[in-house]
Formats: structure tokens, C-alpha cells, sequence
């Protein structure tokens, strides 16, 4: 029987343990966990339409609560109690996310000369401000519902003054108790939204107009 010089003996057990512990390294390495994306959008596919006019709306981005100025996508499962997913978020913060489809919606109307958002240095005759009161998966109730809320305000430049403004709060049922379904929830309400803000635009401007 032939024996193995010494040598040779201690490189295999050197590379036996070698690959023992990198197998364990990669044993013990966290695993990569993807984090699922989603945005609002898109616009309406009905939305209002209005004879236009000459006038100009300047549309501010929105602003939002600081619990909502994140990417990260709320739930609660009780009351008074907000948490954020791990593994789904937004692909853009709420505001970022809302801003285009104001514009567009506002612009699908054929109401106003022009849309437009700051930086604008012209003279506009309306400014349109948003807030962000909620967007919220609440897995607490059921059916598990998307709530959204915004406060609209409608300035008149001319007069220097607020000439409207209005609450809107939306509830969606989910068709699932899942994050996904919560996503796809908010689309439904943001298109609701985007229609309730244009007759809130529509009736403050047509209101602003009859005034002496």
C-alpha cells in the first residue's frame, strides 16, 4: 500500500477545509430579497371634458403628511397605528407620484389655455394646491380597504385670493389582504380623485368667472 507523502496529506486537508467553510459562508449569507415596486397611475380614461378657455393653472406639487413623504407603503392593522411593508414600497414618494397625474388629468380637460407647474415665471390666472392627507392599506377593517384623502385649494391670482377648496376621502375595497392588491386599490382611487378634483376645478373656476 502506498502512503501519502506528508505534504501532500496536509494540502488536501487544507483544501478540504477551505470548501468546508465556504460552504458554510454561503450557508449563512442572508438570501437577496427583491423589493416589489409600484406607482400610481395611469390617468382615467374618462375623464371630464370642458369648453376651454384662455386662462392658465399653474398646479403646485403636492404636499404631503410626513408619515406619506416616503417611497416606504403604508398599512395598519388597528387604529391610530401606521406601519410600512418590508418587501413593496412605491416607485416614487406619493407626491411624485400624484404631481403628473394632476397635470394630465387637468390637461385632458381642454378647460384651460394652459397647465403648467413651477418653475413658471409668466402671469397664470389659478393656482391649484394639494395636500396628501392619507394613503393607507387598512387591514383592519373588512373588506381590507385602500383610503386615500387630499385637500384641494384653488387660488385666483388676479383677486389675490382663495376662492375654494375641498376634502376629498376616498375608501376602495381590496380585492385581496395583500400589498399588491392595496396598489392596485390606490389606482382605482387616485383615477376617483383625479375626476373629483377636475369638477372641484370646473366649479370654483365657473363660480370665480360669474363673480363681478
Amino acid at each position: 500500500m502506498t502512503r501519502a507523502a506528508p505534504g501532500t496529506l496536509v494540502r488536501a486537508l487544507v483544501v478540504a477545509s477551505a470548501a468546508f467553510m465556504l460552504a458554510g459562508c454561503a450557508l449563512l449569507a442572508p438570501a437577496t430579497v427583491e423589493t416589489r415596486k409600484a406607482v400610481l397611475g395611469p390617468l382615467p380614461p374618462d375623464v371630464p371634458q370642458k369648453k376651454g378657455c384662455a386662462r392658465t393653472l399653474l398646479v403646485f406639487p403636492p404636499q404631503a403628511e410626513p408619515v406619506y413623504d416616503t417611497t416606504q407603503m403604508a398599512y395598519t392593522i388597528q387604529a391610530l397605528h401606521i406601519a410600512y411593508f418590508s418587501r413593496h414600497e412605491w416607485g416614487e414618494t406619493p407626491s411624485q407620484m400624484l404631481l403628473p397625474l394632476l397635470v394630465g388629468a387637468l390637461r385632458g380637460t381642454h378647460c384651460f389655455g394652459a397647465v403648467v407647474t413651477p418653475p413658471y415665471m409668466q402671469p397664470y390666472t389659478y393656482a391649484l394646491h394639494t395636500d396628501i392627507v392619507e394613503l393607507l392599506q387598512d387591514f383592519g377593517v373588512q373588506p381590507a380597504t385602500l383610503r386615500l384623502a387630499l385637500h384641494v385649494q384653488l387660488s385666483d391670482d388676479r383677486a389675490g385670493r382663495v376662492i375654494a377648496d375641498k376634502d376629498i376621502a376616498l375608501r376602495e375595497p381590496m380585492p385581496a389582504r395583500t400589498p399588491e392588491a392595496g396598489a392596485q386599490a390606490a389606482n382605482t382611487a387616485a383615477a376617483r380623485a383625479m375626476r373629483e378634483v377636475i369638477m372641484f376645478v370646473f366649479a370654483a373656476t365657473s363660480s370665480s368667472r360669474s363673480r363681478p
